[in-house]
C-alpha cells in the first residue's frame, strides 16, 4: 500500500499526481464512501447557465464523474461540454472524470427505435479505447445503456481487449446495473445466468471495478443479492473494486428517497456509490448528489469536497 491520499480528502494537486492505479488505491482507501456523479452529454448544456452538470455536481459533493453518450467521432456533437474539450473540462473541475462507453455493436438498438443519441460515437470499438486515453479520461465504464440489448458477453469481451491495449493506463469499470430486459442484471436473483462466474470472468478480463445496480432503485433488488457478490469481488482478487448504481429514474426522487437508498447501497459494501444522470437537464437533481453524499461520508467531507476545488 503506497502513500497516496484517499480519495474523499483528495485535492487538486493530488489528483493531478495520480495515476490510474493510484486513483484505484485511492478510492480502496476511503472505505466506501466514494460519490460518482453521472452527466448525460446529449440532453443540453445543463441546468444552470454557465457552468456544466459536471462542475454542479462536483459542487455538490461527487468525489468522481462519468461521462454518458459521449461522441467520440465528434466531440463537437456534446452538448452537456458546452464547447469545452475533456481536459478543459477536467481543468476546471479537478477531478476525476470518465467515460461510460457502450459494448453492444453499433446500430443494435433494441426494438428498432430511433435512437435519443448517437450511439455509434459511444461503442467501446479499439478507436473509441484509445480516444479516451488521449483525450483525458481518468477512468472508462464499459457496460450498456437502456435499450441498447447490451450482453455480459460482450462486457466481456470489451474488458479484455480495453486491458489488453490500454495496460495500466487506464481504471476499467465493467459490469451490468442497467438494460435488464433481454439480459437479466447482475445480481437479479431471476436471471439465467451464474453472477458470480460472470464476475470472476470480467476480473480475469482485467475489470477494476465491478458495476452492479443498486438495492432501492433497481426493482427486484435486495441489500442481500448486491452485498453477496460484493463480497465475493472483495475475495476473488483482494483489492478489485466495486461500484453500486442509484439509477432506474430514482436518482430524480425526493430527497428523503435518496437517503433510505444511500443506507441501503452503504450496507452492500460497495466501494463507489453512483447516481444517475435521470433528472431534467442531463444529471440528477444536485440537491440529491449531495443527499447521497452526506449520507455516505457525512456533512465534513461533503463540506470538504464542495470547498476544495482549487487546493
Amino acid at each position: 500500500m503506497s502513500n497516496v491520499v484517499r480519495i474523499i480528502g483528495a485535492t487538486k494537486s493530488d489528483f493531478e499526481k495520480m495515476s490510474p492505479m493510484e486513483l484505484k488505491e485511492s478510492i480502496f482507501k476511503a472505505e466506501s464512501r466514494t460519490i460518482m456523479g453521472q452527466h448525460l452529454l446529449f440532453a443540453g448544456p445543463g441546468l444552470v447557465r454557465g457552468v456544466t452538470n459536471s462542475e454542479l455536481m462536483f459542487a455538490w459533493g461527487a468525489d468522481m464523474v462519468m461521462l454518458n453518450t459521449i461522441d467520440l467521432d465528434d466531440m463537437s456533437n456534446n452538448p452537456g461540454l458546452c464547447g469545452l474539450s475533456l481536459k478543459e473540462l477536467k481543468a476546471r473541475c479537478n477531478r476525476p472524470i470518465g467515460v461510460y462507453l457502450g459494448c453492444p455493436k453499433a446500430g443494435s438498438e433494441d426494438g428498432g427505435k430511433k435512437a435519443l443519441y448517437r450511439r455509434e460515437g459511444m461503442v467501446a470499438t479499439r478507436e473509441h479505447i484509445l480516444k479516451c486515453r488521449e483525450i483525458g479520461a481518468d477512468f472508462i465504464v464499459l457496460g450498456g445503456n437502456p435499450g441498447s440489448g447490451t450482453s455480459l458477453t460482450d462486457v466481456i469481451s470489451c474488458t479484455r481487449m480495453a486491458r489488453k491495449m490500454l495496460g495500466d493506463d487506464m481504471l476499467i469499470m465493467a459490469g451490468k446495473w442497467e438494460d435488464g430486459i433481454n439480459e437479466k442484471v447482475l445480481g437479479d436473483p431471476t436471471a439465467d445466468y451464474d453472477a458470480k462466474e460472470v464476475i470472476r470472468q470480467l476480473i480475469d478480463a482485467g475489470a477494476d471495478c465491478i458495476d452492479l445496480p443498486c438495492p432501492g432503485s433497481r426493482g427486484g433488488i435486495t441489500v442481500e443479492d448486491i452485498r453477496s457478490l460484493v463480497q465475493y469481488v472483495h475475495t476473488y482478487k483482494p483489492g478489485t473494486l466495486t461500484m453500486c448504481f442509484l439509477n432506474s429514474s430514482v436518482e430524480c426522487t425526493d430527497e428523503d428517497t435518496i437517503r433510505q437508498v444511500a443506507i441501503l447501497m452503504k450496507q452492500t459494501g460497495a466501494d463507489i456509490h453512483a447516481i444517475g444522470d435521470g433528472g431534467f437537464s442531463g444529471c440528477s437533481w444536485p440537491k440529491n448528489v449531495y443527499q447521497l453524499s452526506v449520507s455516505i461520508k457525512g456533512e465534513h467531507y461533503t463540506w470538504f469536497r464542495m470547498a476544495s476545488v482549487n487546493k
